[in-house]
């Protein structure tokens, strides 16, 4: 597979995404939200973060949802290898209140701080573009006794497993950039995490907003 460096794949993709709504359905400035339609689906009380909390977002994209975190007071920390898509949290929730960003790969960057976390997260990040068996023991080591791990994606494609090519399309004479992602079913991802020393382990498939046939979102949480 031959595979693009990652933060031009990933710039690439930012400069093709649209920027989060002012505000969403509720007329709220900042919110969380793991799916990838609209005002769906649980928001960060699946962190179970405490008053305060420490909470770090791996591949954190434009931010948003590191910057709900921020605004109720937690510390919230986002990391991506993006710079086009760092830049645009920080032009948009700042220096001083937004959360604090970092460029950086995701296991790199865990195997590198000293810090811990009371939850780490990913969504539609770096849980599913890392090979699992590199970032899942980093993840591990970072999060504080009890800490969360939660993160979300697509359901895999049936019969399309494990390590799998995800493109990032560009012009019409261009051909598309190549990213790695890894696919499981929720019980691989259940047996996955508790081999790597997870526990109260739970994946599950989120439906689609009603009247849609499009695809749900899969959830998974554990503890550390």
């Amino acid at each position: 597979m031959d595979v693009t460096d990652t933060a031009i794949a990933w710039d690439t993709y930012s400069r093709q995404r649209p920027d989060r709504r002012p505000v969403n359905a509720r007329g709220d400035t900042t919110w969380f939200n793991w799916t990838q339609y609209p005002d769906h689906g649980p928001g960060a009380e699946l962190l179970e973060l405490p008053p305060g909390g420490r909470a770090l977002d791996i591949g954190c994209g434009k931010g948003g949802n590191a910057a709900h975190l921020a605004a109720t007071g937690m510390q919230a920390v986002g990391i991506d290898v993006s710079p086009v898509q760092l830049r645009a949290a920080r032009e948009r929730w700042g220096y001083e209140s937004g959360p604090e960003l970092y460029q950086a790969e995701a296991v790199s960057f865990l195997r590198d701080t000293t810090e811990s976390f009371d939850a780490v997260y990913s969504v539609y990040g770096a849980l599913w573009f890392t090979d699992p068996a590199r970032l899942l023991p980093a993840v591990r080591e970072r999060l504080r006794p009890g800490g969360r791990l939660v993160f979300s994606q697509r359901p895999p494609v049936e019969g399309c497993y494990g390590r799998q090519a995800s493109y990032i399309l560009r012009g019409d004479d261009e051909d598309p950039l190549v990213v790695q992602r890894w696919d499981y079913e929720p019980d691989a991802w259940e047996r996955l995490l508790a081999e790597h020393g997870y526990t109260g382990v739970r994946a599950t498939v989120l439906t689609a907003p009603a009247g849609t046939r499009r695809v749900g979102t899969l959830v998974v949480t554990a503890r550390a």
